[in-house]
């Protein structure tokens, strides 16, 4: 089992605590992890995107000269993709990016971007995190204590005073357990686990 320090919210050490191997320790698969990412992305793209082509452009149904004697190249039509005004040549039209990884492969995919995190020493996991109130300028304490300029915080359940105190920072995003995903683990440059998200973790992706 991998063992990392526990730190507390003033930036000091004050224990450790053993990772499980199955979740922290196993084979990274790159290929699975760009897959991972490569998804979402797609996922993300809403796919309208639309251009007309010759046959969808107003127009041009007249022959612009006679075919011949004139010195020109012939034309059939003004509105041909090398005219102003013309038609695309393979205009793009919506279309549905999105695909699908199985749910092993995804599972795989995250498991091994949280080993990496653990060999690059870039997981940082709290005893605790909270706040009485909302306070973004506590937030920010908290991450200075911590050294951290950029981080996905992970918590155990939707902890609001957490949630948006952290929401107007940016470069930090908060997440709990269930809904952590690839990309936004590698998008922040910590990640950070209190000791109640890692034991979810551990039970939900076990």
């Amino acid at each position: 089992m991998a063992k990392v320090s526990v730190f507390n919210m003033e930036g000091s050490e004050v224990g450790q605590i053993d990772l499980k191997d199955e979740i922290f320790g196993v084979k990274i698969n790159k290929h699975l992890v760009h897959m991972a990412v490569v998804q979402q992305l797609a996922n993300k793209r809403q796919g309208t995107q639309k251009a007309k082509t010759r046959a969808e452009v107003r127009g041009g149904g007249r022959k612009p000269w006679r075919q011949k004697g004139t010195g020109h190249a012939r034309q059939g039509s003004n509105r041909s993709p090398q005219w102003k005004g013309g038609g695309v040549v393979f205009a793009p039209t919506p279309r549905d990016y999105s695909f699908k990884l199985n749910k092993k492969e995804k599972r795989l995919a995250l498991k091994s971007v949280l080993t990496s995190r653990v060999l690059d020493g870039k997981l940082i996991v709290l005893d605790e995190l909270k706040f009485d109130e909302i306070k973004t300028k506590k937030f920010k304490t908290v991450m200075d204590n911590l050294k951290v300029t950029k981080a996905l915080v992970v918590i155990a359940d939707n902890d609001q005073n957490i949630v948006r105190s952290a929401r107007n920072i940016p470069k930090f995003m908060t997440a709990q357990p269930n809904t952590i995903n690839v990309y936004d683990i590698m998008k922040g440059d910590t990640l950070i686990l209190t000791k109640d998200a890692v034991s979810k973790i551990e039970e939900v992706y076990a």
